[in-house]
């Protein structure tokens, strides 16, 4: 498949007593690795550009990852093979001049009338850990988007707050848009978390755009991230220690 560019923005709202929200633009790539077509000059796969997608950043150990070979032993595994059929494409912020960090990433199921039978979320946090969440109905039936796929939360992410919890995602998917929200729930708090966008051919030129507008890729979303994470420790949020938690990889 072409190469699409999703440009589009992240939105964060803290619920709870201590409240706190931002939203701040994004630029992922949707990608079927294994079906890739000519690539934008701006564009590479597995070697330094200015956007640049490496098979180890994704499926898999942080650094250490295997791609679609990686996506297919968790079907496997998990008795989901049939998802296996369908295309499986990889939605993930791609590499600025060779430095990336993706806080989430997804390999989506897509069926042959670009309905969404499935999703895994790659999450990511900056002590260097990962957990997979794998999404889907029971019977694997298309994921419509007024409907809801909930899995337990295991994993450490933020330092202000708990392990404990449920995601519940929701995926609109189309064409020419992308809708993903993911409501963090647990007690009297949680978080809600969306990203959107419209979804375009990746061009170089489109790339120039965005390495003006964004120039430092994910050390930017680093730097976003460490800074409503101040704002929330002046503001008196809890800081919980870091525990690595998650003792599988992939969970549902």
């Amino acid at each position: 498949m072409n190469i699409q560019h999703l440009k589009g923005h992240t939105f964060h709202k803290r619920l709870g007593a201590i409240g706190n929200s931002f939203k701040y633009k994004v630029d992922y790539v949707l990608t079927e690795p294994e079906a890739l077509e000519k690539s934008p000059f701006l564009f590479s796969y597995n070697r330094l550009n200015g956007f640049a997608l490496h098979e180890k950043d994704n499926g898999g150990a942080r650094k250490d990852g295997s791609g679609t070979k990686w996506v297919r032993g968790v079907l496997e595994q998990e008795g989901l093979s049939e998802l296996g059929n369908f295309r499986i494409l990889l939605l993930t912020q791609p590499r600025v001049f060779g430095h990336v960090f993706n806080p989430v990433s997804f390999w989506l199921f897509v069926d042959e009338n670009h309905g969404l039978r499935g999703a895994i979320a790659e999450v990511n946090n900056t002590f260097g850990d990962r957990h997979s969440y794998l999404c889907a109905h029971d019977d694997l039936r298309l994921i419509e988007p007024n409907e809801t796929v909930k899995v337990q939360k295991l994993f450490y992410v933020s330092p202000f707050q708990p392990v404990e919890g449920e995601y519940t995602f929701r995926f609109t998917f189309t064409q020419t848009q992308i809708g993903i929200r993911i409501d963090l729930s647990h007690g009297q708090g949680g978080i809600v978390a969306t990203l959107c966008g419209e979804l375009v051919p990746l061009t170089s030129f489109g790339i120039a755009k965005a390495l003006i507008s964004r120039p430092f890729g994910s050390l930017r979303v680093l730097g976003l991230i460490f800074y409503q994470a101040l704002k929330l420790r002046l503001k008196g949020a809890r800081y919980l220690p870091y525990s690595k938690s998650a003792k599988v990889e992939v969970s549902k």
